[in-house]
């Protein structure tokens, strides 16, 4: 990968420090800070009225969600929802899709997944819903199929899973849990936000029916996306105002509409992938697909390239115990590394990387249930160490130089 390139498109990176908490909150792309200020600048008006101005940014708008579609490979634009986070946005979903579920009704969730896919669907036992809890093997920290299909039942109307957990950075089989999850009857919500900045998605392939995740983890604003397949859209009752029809999609789950200038300034990152690929395919042409699979294979690539110094590093430590898979492989895992040390609190390690200008972080992640279960919250949790692929070989030396002086 050309890193040079790569870092030269984010403008948080020219000082000196170093960017490791990346799962809390990538960095932004230069592209998508001048689209933002571009539509501020000429465009900053009211959709839906009759003068050019708002005509012009009528058409940007639907021209970025149609890119955004191509993104996720949604079937149409209408299967995109645009909202201010994840959490909320899981929310509506929840609020919504269990307005015609009757008491008795089961959700299964996990316990690896962030709190943001966790309590929207546990609130709802104050409704008679029934919430079976499907949990990782403690000892591989794998969320095991067979385990699955036990907690599977007649009545199961939905799966919430995360694909990638954000503290273990271990990549879920998706399409494999979806099939089973469909042979049942049942509908599957996938969390992809720590799965996002490094791999590509590709919601027809996995045949998920939901599926969301953060943009200001994934190299833009803090805004979020949630794709719904959409005759399930279609079918459910909305939580905008009343006069919104049955295909009002997707506004009908946007209150308030959803950030004009911060959805247009999406558009710079579907440019940046394009451009990531001619630079690293000069004089190739290829499809939005097979472009985006080309390219994220090359991050990955680098991506395990990081981890693997990272957690050889770690691994010789016998203090030191990974929480997670121990190897690189980019195939089981994404660079999200935690970890806990025998003797020292999380929190201890994190406060004195601190002094080195390199920023990586301790605690649950609101990923609650997991911690819980691990007995780690004496700890304060886990030291997290999360990259991508903008970080380099240089800054992992530098911080594997800063832990060997900690741990």
């Amino acid at each position: 990968m050309d890193i040079d390139y790569v870092r030269k498109q984010f403008p948080a990176l020219d000082k000196d420090f170093v960017f490791m908490d990346n799962a809390g909150g990538s960095q932004i792309l230069g592209k998508v800070i001048e689209r933002i200020n571009g539509y501020l600048i000429h465009h900053n008006v009211q959709l839906g009225a009759s003068y050019k101005i708002s005509k012009e940014a009528g058409e940007k708008l639907s021209w970025a969600t149609k890119q955004i579609a191509k993104f996720i490979n949604a079937k149409q634009t209408e299967e995109v929802i645009i909202g201010p986070s994840s959490s909320m946005l899981f929310r509506i979903l929840s609020l919504s899709i269990s307005r015609r579920w009757q008491e008795g009704d089961e959700v299964i969730i996990t316990n690896t997944d962030h709190e943001a896919n966790v309590s929207p669907w546990t609130d709802l036992e104050k409704k008679g819903i029934k919430i079976k809890v499907w949990k990782a093997n403690p000892e591989t920290m794998e969320l095991e199929l067979s385990e699955l299909k036990k907690l599977l039942s007649k009545k199961t109307k939905l799966v919430a899973v995360t694909h990638c957990s954000n503290i273990l950075g271990t990549i879920n089989p998706i399409k494999e849990i979806a099939e089973i999850v469909h042979d049942n009857g049942s509908l599957i919500c996938v969390d992809g936000v720590a799965y996002a900045p490094h791999r590509q998605i590709d919601v027809q392939e996995w045949d998920v029916d939901f599926y969301t995740f953060s943009w200001y983890k994934t190299y833009g604003p803090h805004l979020a996306l949630m794709y719904g397949k959409y005759d399930l859209l279609l079918g459910m009752e909305g939580i905008n105002h009343s006069f919104f029809k049955k295909d009002d999609i997707p506004y009908k789950f946007q209150p308030g509409n959803f950030n004009f200038e911060l959805t247009y300034s999406l558009l710079g990152i579907t440019e940046y992938f394009q451009e990531f690929y001619k630079q690293h395919f000069p004089g190739e042409k290829d499809s939005t697909a097979i472009m985006l699979k080309k390219s994220y294979g090359v991050i990955a690539e680098h991506e395990e390239s990081l981890a693997k110094k990272l957690l050889e590093f770690l691994n010789e430590n016998p203090k030191v115990k990974i929480i997670g898979h121990p190897e690189a492989d980019a195939s089981k895992r994404v660079p999200t590394i935690s970890f806990v040390h025998k003797d020292l609190k999380s929190n201890q390690i994190v406060e004195k990387v601190d002094d080195y200008r390199i920023g990586i972080r301790f605690g649950d992640f609101y990923a609650k249930k997991l911690i819980e279960d691990l007995n780690l919250k004496d700890k304060n949790g886990v030291v997290r160490i999360s990259l991508v692929h903008y970080n380099t070989e240089e800054e992992i030396q530098k911080l594997i130089l800063a832990l060997g002086k900690v741990i």
